[in-house]
């Protein structure tokens, strides 16, 4: 059996509502609850300010035969969890798909974002 202790990267899967969809690629994932940008003036640094931030989960997919691309168009309040090759369960809560759909036909391959609510989404 394989010893994987000092695995950080490379595995990982992908569900929505429980249903796995073949993750071709890049995953990525945010839970920060806000974003700060530095304000300066021409005297000097004057502070931050600071806005909501929507976290997300997103990847590249392959667009297998058996998958209704236009169907993903409609997933709101759905539970999107991915597991990592470290060993984190990433789970977002009541998400909805954000953004346009586009199908790479050479590839086979499409990205797919989805956001909720702050605190929406956790690392476990």
């Amino acid at each position: 059996m394989a010893d994987n202790t000092n695995r950080i990267a490379g595995i990982a899967t992908f569900k929505i509502d429980g249903v796995q969809y073949m993750l071709e690629g890049k995953l990525e994932y945010s839970d920060m609850l806000v974003t700060r940008e530095t304000k300066k003036g021409q005297d000097t640094v004057h502070g931050y300010g600071e806005k909501p931030e929507a976290p997300y989960i997103a990847g590249t997919f392959r667009d297998s035969g058996s998958i209704n691309v236009q169907s993903l168009n409609s997933v709101t309040n759905s539970t999107i969890s991915a597991k990592l090759a470290n060993g984190k369960l990433i789970i977002g809560r009541n998400m909805w798909q954000v953004g346009e759909i586009k199908v790479d036909t050479e590839e086979g391959t499409f990205d797919i974002r989805f956001e909720g609510l702050q605190g929406s989404v956790t690392e476990n």
